[in-house]
Formats: structure tokens, C-alpha cells, sequence
């Protein structure tokens, strides 16, 4: 349990308090009321459990004449849900509104002349009163806590009288600088955890929440199973455990379940800073350290750290900063409870003086405290004080229900004794060592409350109704159709027209689309294995070049000039409509032909590639992906189809200059020979000869080939890159695989791609990473087949927590020696048939892929009969041909496999 509940004091959330136990000794023996088990007894504090889940804390006391009640429920502000925050403690103050046997609690109270309050933390509520000891009065006060335990009003008129009361609460905190920079502190250092919100609450929650929400708040947690009650003091404890039952047993177990609560934050990974400007008279600076839960042995080695440090005037800070004039005031204090908290350290500075020095000397020695221990002095105080407040806290029934509630929250009310006892046995040593684990940069938030008469504040105005931006609303008569294209073979046979325009094979499909959308895909053939040999970085950095600037226009002209055409998508694959396809045709063409290559822009460019690069050195999918292609590569340095390491990458950037980008443009951009697809809305007739015109006759100087790959057997590895602190990591293996798009084998094995890990969610692959193991969010395989060469391949991927890739990796051999071992089924087969042929049949309706079908059939010699042939045998794929083809194709054994991920997180995983 955490000591710091003794510090909060001036902390806004926090409440201060303690109980008088008694004496050590164990509880008084008399006949338990039937059903009621007696529990663990500690210095004179005896646990009781009702048959409905009541815990009963009897502490018997006759060393004064008085007697407290406390209730403490197991609920506060980390309970609330969106919209519903400050509710734990709006509903605080609605549980003085009555009860059917009680409907004025407040002037029973004055009649009685009982001292009576409630407070609402992050974790709990508690209730309690203190009154002259007298059995009437004590069982007053049981009969009231056990009635509106259950059956308090909660009305709609409380809560419209008492929202105004809270809302005033809230404010009172907005006019306190402290109050306002802590608020802040919470949200700015939690992401995700209800402890980020004060529990207070947000105004417009205050405001707005429903009497339905406040009620189900109540019904769900204002429950016997969910409350702890302590009765302290001078009574009779057989006398008094008699009633309790007899009033708080009534109430019926609840049938409910309470919602668990699983939320944990992350680790900070980064100092965080904010500033609140608004008026007053004070400057302050204050730092926020994330610290373990109360439970936490740490906890109560931290108070220590935060007393030696805080507390005035023998803390540190205070010699450091007010002894010294620079700040008025230190303070230092603990928000822990069931989940991790905050340990806070601030300074007061004086409006006008210096704020900066202060902020820097507060964290030097706060980050700083672990390299110089406490000295035994400072031990041997900060021992002496908190023994003492535990020894006031027991020798005060007045305060012993508030005191207990603290750890109550925590789980059990033992822990006070626990935390107690704690104390004599906190060293130095670890002081120092727990300050070196959490008071550090990347765990720090700083807030700095600034005074400032002129805030400048951008006040968000409410949204207007739906029913007011309609209110004038008179749609206009749509222009837009299509005209209802069937995507099968014959029929883009028939629409199409096969023709050359200036050496560039044409394939142009005109039909009618909505918004009169036309797209255009040009393919250009760069080179031959000879003479783009050595040629590194050259070809991209001249292709990312030409939308730089032209002779006619510089970078951001260009740009305009594409956005007033309508250009959408790359300079060779985009989109236009039938009114600006001319001129867009024109402007791409001047674009490749005429580019200016300003000096500034490749500098910019390359710049940009190398940070790109940079970026993904750490990248688990870049560094593994990368890794793996190396493995396959088979090629010589310089060789445009060897895979270049990340450094051979920066090396070729490095050494590329202007002068170079601009000689391989004029020496290898051309469009003969060159493919173009023209799909949608547009006039084939006219632009036929303005392609010619564009385009016609622009050869390159350098030769032209196909690249051809070579299908190679490579030994296959096994191996796990790290990559430090990467939360998710990535699996890629890969099979090289002899095969051609015009083997009879092909279908076949797209089939069994599909089936295994191309069909998505509901693949082989996918069945088993994701819906049975839960090991992965996403993962495929993909089949290559070469087109002009035979080098094809599978290759596998998915990514993972670093501590589940070796269990991912063992999932996908287990299922791909299921395959090779049982095969697929008849109705995989048949679901991959009707899953392909769709998505084929998806992809001709859409133009893009139209027009890039297209130019691919050209440059294979082939037209859409050729796909229509292909569908035919894929679709006439047998299960044993199935099986087979992938039986000879895919052997486990030859799987190369490379992860990357933290293997920190791997050698921790349990």
C-alpha cells in the first residue's frame, strides 16, 4: 500500500485522514448472527462477511465517548464511462437527497448533531458520520447507510437542484492555479487510463448527464458486494454486528456482475510538456512521473523520495529554490491508487521572476536525486514522521474510516498495517535505486501555469442542427449517368480498338461513364540488362524528377496546371474526363519530354530519399523484407535486377548528380516502343492521331530489351533480426518456384494461393494465425509467375508481437505440411472458383485496371481472349490437379524465413 495518502493535502483529489485503532489484541468472542463468517482480526480491527457480500470492519474503542460510521464503496471516478465523468461524485452528493425511510438526511443529521461528510477519489466513495456514542444514534445511523445503500432517490428535481451545486464545485477548482495545472498534468499524462480524468469531472458532463445514467451508476456499484462498512468507537460489538445484519442483511446478493476493468497505459516514451495561460498572480512549474500502482513495493519507497524531496522547509527542493529566493513555495505529492499513478514535484515562483531557471534546477534535482542517496538524517526523519502519522492515524476513530478507505480501495484494509510496518525497513539504497527507475526524461511531463491578462483562447462554437444547414437546401437535377458496361472478355474485345500511333501500341475503349471520367495508362520501356548496368539510384531519382518542374513550369505550377485538368493518380496512370483529355494528354507529354530538372528540387528530392531510407532502418517489415530479397539475390553488384543493401542505397544517392539524372533522361526515355490504354469517355477517332502527334517517333537512344530473370535454387535460412523497441514485428518467407503464366500448372496454383493465403480473413493461413491462435492482425501469401521468364515464387507474410513470431512461424509450417500431407477439399476448391472468378470479373469493371490490363497484354503479344482462356482453365481446375500442382511446386523444406522484431520482448515473453 502506498504512504502517500498521508501527503495529499494540498492536492485537490486527495483526502486526508486516519482511524483510531485500538490496542492489539484479537476480537472479543460472542455468538456470530447466523450466516455471518467472522475474518481476519489486526490490533483490535475485526472482519465480519455478511451472506450478500458485505465486508463489516467492527474496531470497538470505549477510550472515548464517540462513535464513526463509515461506508466505503468500491467505486470512483475511474469507473465512468464517455460522457459520464464527475458522475461518482455527482452521485456522492445526490446519497444526501433521502431515502423512503430517511427523506431529509441532512437535518437528521443537524438533529443529531453528527460531524458527516463524503468524499470520491479515482477508486472509491465513502460516507461517513461521527456522532455521541448512544445505541439510538448508532443504529440511526446503520439504518440510514443500509437504506440508502439501495434505495436512495436519485430523482430528476435532485439532480437539476444538486447539478448546479457540483457545476459551482467545479468552478471553485477553475479559479486555483494549482487545482487548474494538476488537472491538466492528469490528462496530458495519461493516453488512455480513466486516472487521466480529474474527478471532478468535465463541465459539460456535469451539465448534461442523464438521471437514467446516474441511476444505472447507482443500482450497478451501490451494492452490499461492492462496500465495505467500519463501525469505531465505544459500542457494543455483538450488539452492534446483531443490527448490522439484521439492517444491512436485508438487502438482497446482487444477481449483477461487475464490469471488469483492463485498460492499461503504456509505457511514456517521451518527455510531454504543456502550459496553461490564463490570469493570476503566481507562476507555477510542476513535473508529473508516472509511478507503479499503491500495491507496488515501490509505492511506499517512493513516498520516501517524494518527502526528501518535497517536504518543508527540511526537503531539498525547498533548500534548493526557496532558501535561495527563487521560488516561494515547493510542494511534492503522490496520486497513487489500484492502477499507476503520479508522483508530482512543483515550485511557486513569483509572477514577474524568472520561471525557466527554476523549471531547470526542479528537474536536475529531481532526475538527479538517485545519484546523491538520502543521508541517514533524512532517513531517519522521514521514518520518525510517518510512524507518527500511522500512530495519530490509530489513536483517532474520528479519522479511522477515511484512513482506511485509501487502502480499502486497494483491496483489502490490511494493507494500512502492511504499509506500516513497511517503514522501518525502507533504506537509502533503495530510495535511490526506485528515484533512478521512474524519475527520468522519457517519464517526465512538465506543466507550466503562466499568468497572462490576455489569454488567447479560440472558443469552439456549438455545431448547428442537421435541420438548420437543410433548411434552404434545393438539390438540383442530376446531369451524372453511365451506361451499363458488361466487363466480360467478348465484350472488351468487341468495344475495343487495336491500333499504333506513332510506334506506341494503342488499345482504346471509349464507353460512357458517370462524370464523363476518362483513364489513360502508358507504358514506357527503359534499357537493356547491358546498359542499365551500374546505372544505381538514376532511375528513380529521373522518374520522381519530371513532376518537379518543367521548361514551361516550376514545381508548384505544375501542379495547378494537373489540378485544373482534372488530373488525378501518376504522371503515366491517371485520370481525367472527356473534356480536358486533350490538353491533359499534351501536358503529360511535354511533362516527359521537356522536364527542367531544377538544381534545388533534386537536392530537396534526394534529401527526402535518404531520410526515407534512414527511416526504415529500424522498420521490422523493411529490415526483413530486405533481408530475405538479399538472400535471393543472385545478381552482381550494378546489375539493375540485383537487391541492393540499404547502405549500397545511400551510397548510390550519395554519389548521383544532376548532371547524371539529366543524361539518363535524354539517353533512355522514349515511347517506342511504348504501350497506352485510353478507357472511358473520349472521342477514339480524335485521339489516335494526337497520340501521334505527342508521341510519335520519340526514341531512345539506348537499346531496348526485356529484363529477363533467372529462376534459381537457393539454400534456405532461418533467421530473427532485431529490431529494439518495435512493439509489432514482421514474418516474411519466400519458395522460389519454376513456373510461367502459360504453364499448365498456373491456374492450379493460383487456386491453391487463394485457398492457402490470398483469399484473406477466410484463408488457410488466416484461419489459423488470426481466427484460432489470435496471433496476428493481418498476413497473406502471394503467387508470382514470371511472364516473358520463368522466375516465379510464393512467398508468405504476416506480422506479430516480437514474442509470437517463432509461434507464427510454427503455425504456417504446421498448416503448409497439412497441405502437402491431406490436401485441399472440394469445397475449398469451389469457394476459390467463385472467389476468383469475382474478383476478376471486379477488376475489368473498374477502368484503372482496365486500361492497365491492356498495356500488359500488349506488351505480352496477347488481348483479353487470352484472359478468356485462362478463365476457362482455371475454372476447369480438378482436386487432384490441385493437390498436385501444389504438392510439386511448394516444398516446406526449401521456405527461407526471416523475422524481425525486438528480441528483448521475445526473451521476456513467458
Amino acid at each position: 500500500m502506498s504512504l502517500t495518502f498521508f501527503q495529499r493535502g494540498a492536492a485537490a483529489f486527495a483526502v486526508v485522514g486516519g482511524l483510531t485503532l485500538c490496542a492489539a489484541g484479537g476480537a472479543r468472542a460472542f455468538d456470530l448472527p447466523k450466516g455471518v463468517t467472522q475474518g481476519p482480526s489486526v490490533e483490535g480491527i475485526t472482519e465480519y462477511r455478511l451472506p450478500n457480500g458485505l465486508k463489516v470492519l467492527l474496531f470497538p474503542d470505549a477510550s472515548r465517548p464517540t462513535v464513526t460510521v463509515n461506508v466505503t464503496y468500491l467505486v470512483g471516478s475511474r469507473h465512468e464511462n464517455y460522457g459520464e465523468t464527475g458522475m461518482a461524485h455527482l452521485l456522492e452528493h445526490m446519497m444526501f437527497k433521502g431515502s423512503p425511510k430517511h427523506p431529509d438526511i441532512a437535518r437528521q443529521f443537524q438533529d443529531r448533531g453528527m460531524q458527516f461528510n463524503g468524499t470520491t477519489s479515482l477508486d472509491r466513495t465513502n460516507y461517513y458520520e461521527v456522532f455521541q456514542a448512544s445505541s439510538d444514534n448508532l443504529n440511526w445511523a446503520l439504518g440510514m447507510e443500509a437504506d440508502r445503500m439501495t434505495h436512495s432517490y436519485i430523482a430528476k428535481k435532485d439532480l437539476d437542484a444538486e447539478m448546479t451545486v457540483v457545476r459551482n464545485e467545479y468552478e471553485s477548482g477553475e479559479n486555483s492555479p494549482g487545482a487548474v495545472l494538476s488537472k491538466r498534468m492528469q490528462s496530458v499524462a495519461y493516453d488512455w487510463h480513466a486516472y487521466g480524468r480529474s474527478t471532478i469531472g468535465n463541465k459539460s458532463d456535469i451539465e448534461n448527464v442523464g438521471i437514467a445514467n446516474l441511476q444505472n451508476f447507482y443500482r450497478t456499484y451501490y451494492q452490499p458486494d461492492n462496500a465495505v462498512l467500519l463501525v469505531a468507537g465505544k459500542f457494543d460489538p455483538a450488539r452492534t454486528l446483531l443490527s448490522i445484519n439484521r439492517l444491512f442483511g436485508a438487502i438482497p446478493k446482487p444477481k449483477r456482475t461487475l464490469p471488469p476493468f483492463w485498460t492499461v497505459e503504456p509505457t511514456q516514451d517521451g518527455e510531454r510538456s504543456f502550459t496553461v495561460r490564463r490570469q493570476g498572480d503566481v507562476q507555477i512549474v510542476e513535473l508529473g512521473y508516472k509511478v507503479p500502482s499503491g500495491l507496488h513495493e515501490d509505492s511506499d519507497v517512493l513516498s520516501f523520495a517524494s518527502s526528501i524531496l518535497g517536504d518543508a522547509p527540511t526537503g531539498r527542493l525547498h533548500k534548493l529554490l526557496v532558501e535561495t529566493g527563487k521560488a516561494s513555495q515547493v510542494f511534492a505529492y503522490g496520486q497513487t491508487g489500484y492502477a499507476p499513478g503520479l508522483q508530482y514535484f512543483g515550485a511557486i515562483v513569483k509572477k514577474d521572476a524568472p520561471l525557466e531557471p527554476v523549471r531547470a534546477a526542479l528537474t536536475q534535482a529531481v532526475e538527479e536525486f538517485a545519484k546523491h542517496p538520502p543521508t541517514p538524517e533524512e532517513m531517519e526523519r522521514t521514518k520518525r514522521s510517518y510512524l507518527n502519522e500511522f500512530e495519530r492515524s490509530l489513536n483517532d476513530p474520528q479519522q479511522v474510516g477515511v484512513a482506511l478507505s485509501e487502502v480499502i480501495a486497494l483491496g483489502d484494509w490490511r494493507l494500512f498495517f502492511v504499509g506500516r510496518d513497511r517503514v522501518s525497513q525502507i533504506t537509502a539504497e533503495q530510495v535511490a535505486a526506485v528515484s533512478s527507475r521512474y524519475f527520468k526524461r522519457d517519464n517526465r511531463v512538465t506543466g507550466e501555469f503562466i499568468p497572462d491578462d490576455n489569454p488567447q483562447r479560440a472558443v469552439i462554437p456549438p455545431a448547428p442542427s442537421v435541420q438548420s444547414l437543410l433548411k434552404d437546401f434545393k438539390p438540383q437535377a442530376s446531369s451524372l449517368s453511365a451506361e451499363d458496361f458488361d466487363p466480360n472478355q467478348a465484350n472488351i474485345m468487341q468495344r475495343t480498338t487495336l491500333t499504333t500511333a506513332g510506334g506506341i501500341k494503342l488499345a482504346l475503349l471509349p464507353k460512357k461513364n458517370r462524370g464523363q471520367t476518362v483513364t489513360v495508362d502508358l507504358r514506357q520501356h527503359i534499357g537493356d540488362e547491358q546498359n542499365l548496368f551500374g546505372k544505381g539510384a538514376l532511375p528513380g531519382l529521373t522518374s520522381a524528377m519530371l513532376m518537379r518542374g518543367t521548361t514551361k513550369y516550376d514545381r508548384v505550377q505544375l501542379a495547378d496546371a494537373f489540378d485544373r485538368l482534372k488530373i488525378s493518380g501518376s504522371l503515366t496512370h491517371f485520370q481525367t474526363t472527356r473534356e480536358h483529355l486533350p490538353e491533359a494528354l499534351k501536358l503529360v507529354a511535354h511533362v516527359l519530354r521537356e522536364p527542367a530538372f531544377p538544381a534545388a528540387e533534386f537536392d530537396q528530392l534526394r534529401q527526402q530519399a535518404i531520410v526515407g531510407l534512414e527511416s526504415s532502418r529500424s522498420e521490422p517489415n523493411s529490415v526483413a523484407a530486405r533481408a530475405l530479397n538479399e538472400h535471393f539475390d543472385i545478381y552482381p553488384k550494378g546489375d539493375v535486377r540485383h537487391e541492393t543493401t540499404l547502405e549500397e542505397d545511400l551510397a548510390d544517392l550519395n554519389s548521383a548528380t544532376l548532371e547524371q539524372v539529366k543524361a539518363f533522361h535524354r539517353d533512355f526515355y522514349g515511347t517506342v516502343p511504348a504501350e497506352m490504354a485510353i478507357v472511358g469517355d473520349f472521342d477514339a477517332q480524335a485521339v489516335a492521331p494526337l497520340v501521334e502527334q505527342l508521341f510519335g517517333g520519340w526514341k531512345a537512344p539506348m537499346h531496348v530489351a526485356p529484363v529477363l530473370r533467372k529462376n534459381g535454387d537457393i539454400k534456405p535460412i532461418h533467421a530473427f533480426l532485431n529490431t529494439p523497441d518495435k512493439e509489432n514485428g514482421f514474418y516474411t518467407a519466400r519458395i522460389n518456384v519454376d513456373l510461367s503464366v502459360d504453364d499448365a500448372d498456373y491456374p492450379a496454383l493460383m487456386l491453391a494461393d487463394y485457398i492457402f493465403g490470398g483469399g484473406g480473413l477466410r484463408s488457410r493461413l488466416m484461419d489459423r494465425i488470426r481466427q484460432k491462435d489470435g496471433l496476428s492482425y493481418g498476413g497473406g501469401s502471394n503467387l508470382v509467375a514470371g511472364d516473358l521468364d520463368r522466375a516465379g515464387m510464393f512467398a508468405i507474410s504476416a506480422i506479430a508481437a516480437p514474442q509470437n513470431l517463432n509461434k507464427v512461424d510454427t503455425a504456417i509450417r504446421e498448416e503448409l505440411v497439412r497441405v502437402i500431407k491431406d490436401g485441399f477439399t472440394a469445397a475449398e476448391l469451389a469457394g476459390a472458383k467463385s472467389g476468383l472468378m469475382q474478383q476478376r470479373i471486379q477488376n475489368r469493371a473498374d477502368d484503372g485496371a482496365l486500361a492497365a490490363g491492356w498495356t500488359s497484354y500488349l506488351y505480352r503479344g496477347r488481348t483479353y481472349e487470352w484472359s478468356a482462356e485462362f478463365e476457362k482453365r482455371l475454372m476447369s481446375v480438378t482436386l487432384p490437379q490441385l493437390n498436385a500442382a501444389f504438392r510439386k511446386a511448394i516444398d516446406p523444406a526449401k521456405m527461407s524465413v526471416v523475422m524481425a522484431g525486438d528480441q528483448g520482448k521475445v526473451k521476456s515473453a513467458p
